[in-house]
């Protein structure tokens, strides 16, 4: 007897897999084993329990209502999209970076050129650190009227960039040199500033780039030997009252010229790499510059600007446009860009192969694409565009029946007297009805196309 309110176990009679039957044995319930209550799909589960399933024969799925997973291909669409954002995003990212350092490095190493506040190595800081522990003063000025203003016995005035200066700027500088009696310095002046800076000097071309010796009898020049004045200009006196020193080829470098009737002078130098951070130690640089700047306890360093030119008075080649103010740094950054994105684009690029002609998934008739052309014309209320197209195909077909030129088919002088001539009826209007007016309503253009058809079978059958 079995117990009331048990479950009786069920007992699977079939033989093991190994058995005749090969029949694999279904899962066995214990005992004690509560029964799974069948569920149904309109019967939810308990928010906190997932739903139980019985058992089915194996390989089989329970039955029931699931949500459907997402469509593979639209998920894959959606993350190759979004990962080619993202590697754009990167790329663009790379680029500018390098973009920003290559400028930064490149545009950095011409920045203060001979400017004494700079420690940049084109700049001149070290010059003027070693003539403060001299005792000497540096002032840095950037216009003609202050450096004119700062001159006197006791001054030193440089002037970094002659050619920059106008007509005006010149004038006023050069009459304060010859009435100060102090020393007054050109840094390579060329024929455009030398008229007014330093009358009768000549240039003579480039000097070689090379490390130069005195060859004259000026104390600076004996004193500080070698030093680096060929990657300048070079120049020549005609009227022989300069001091000549340091020659490349046979013409002189540096050149120091009597100013006025005080005892003053003027230095003329072809190149400015004595007075520069990463070249003062080499050779004499150090010793000469020193000296030619140290002679007088103040020294004025004129650096001039461009409200200091003249437009008018500037050379074509000193005139400058937009890009002449851009950094030279800049320009190779612009440029390793642009190639950059040439290559980019080369590499994502996609060649375009031949056509390839590809079979049209449903065949459209000529009738369903005449009836969807002519809906579109109803629609926009085209009825000169219908008239036109119908017109035109009427007088192409008379115009190969009556033998007519196809070039002249839509001349009226040439089809319009062919089409009559086939006419068996009475008169008609043949040019009105082939290149008349546009149809006033919808029910005048289905009359001018009846009125076509009825013409184009009369000649047909003529």
């Amino acid at each position: 007897m079995t117990p009331p309110n048990e479950p009786t176990a069920e007992v699977n009679a079939t033989p093991d897999a190994g058995g005749a039957g090969g029949v694999p044995d279904r899962p066995r319930r214990a005992p004690n084993a509560p029964v799974a209550s069948p569920s149904t799909p309109w019967q939810g589960s308990a928010p906190e329990e997932k739903p139980r399933h019985a058992p089915g024969p194996a390989g089989t799925q329970p039955s029931g209502p699931q949500a459907a997973p997402p469509s593979l291909p639209q998920a894959t669409a959606r993350a190759r999209r979004i990962r080619r954002i993202r590697n754009g995003l990167v790329l663009l990212g790379v680029l500018a970076a390098g973009v920003a350092i290559l400028a930064a490095l490149n545009s950095g190493t011409r920045h203060g050129l001979l400017d004494p506040r700079s420690a940049d190595p084109y700049g001149s800081r070290a010059v003027s650190e070693l003539l403060k522990e001299r005792g000497v003063t540096t002032r840095v000025v950037t216009t003609a009227r202050e450096a004119a203003a700062a001159t006197g016995p006791r001054t030193t005035l440089l002037v970094t960039d002659p050619d920059r200066l106008g007509v005006i700027q010149r004038q006023r500088i050069r009459w304060a040199s010859d009435l100060s009696g102090g020393r007054t310095i050109l840094i390579g002046p060329t024929s455009h500033s030398l008229t007014e800076l330093a009358p009768g000097v000549r240039t003579k071309g480039d000097a070689d780039p090379k490390t130069l010796d005195p060859a004259c009898a000026f104390p600076a020049a004996t004193t500080a030997g070698r030093a680096t004045l060929g990657d300048g200009m070079r120049y020549t006196d005609p009227g022989g009252r300069a001091t000549a020193c340091y020659p490349s080829d046979g013409h002189p470098t540096l050149l120091v010229l009597p100013t006025g009737t005080n005892g003053g002078d003027t230095v003329v130098l072809g190149s400015g790499s004595i007075f520069l951070n990463e070249s003062l130690a080499d050779d004499g640089n150090a010793s000469l510059a020193l000296q030619l700047l140290g002679s007088r306890p103040d020294l004025v360093w004129y650096m001039p600007t461009l409200e200091d030119s003249d437009a008018d008075s500037r050379t074509a080649d000193e005139r400058s446009d937009f890009l002449d103010l851009i950094p030279a740094g800049w320009s190779w950054a612009l440029l390793q860009l642009f190639v950059a994105a040439a290559l980019a684009a080369l590499w994502r690029a996609r060649r375009l192969g031949p056509l390839v002609t590809e079979k049209l998934p449903v065949a459209i008739r000529a009738s369903e694409a005449t009836e969807g052309r002519a809906r579109l014309y109803r629609k926009a209320r085209a009825r000169d565009r219908a008239a036109t197209v119908l017109r035109a195909a009427a007088r192409e077909r008379l115009a190969a029946l009556t033998g007519v030129a196809h070039t002249q088919a839509h001349d009226p002088a040439a089809l319009a007297p062919a089409v009559s001539a086939r006419l068996s009826g009475g008169p008609q209007d043949v040019t009105g009805l082939l290149f008349g007016p546009t149809p006033s309503d919808d029910a005048a253009l289905v009359a001018l196309a009846d009125h076509l058809d009825a013409l184009e079978r009369e000649v047909r059958t003529s």
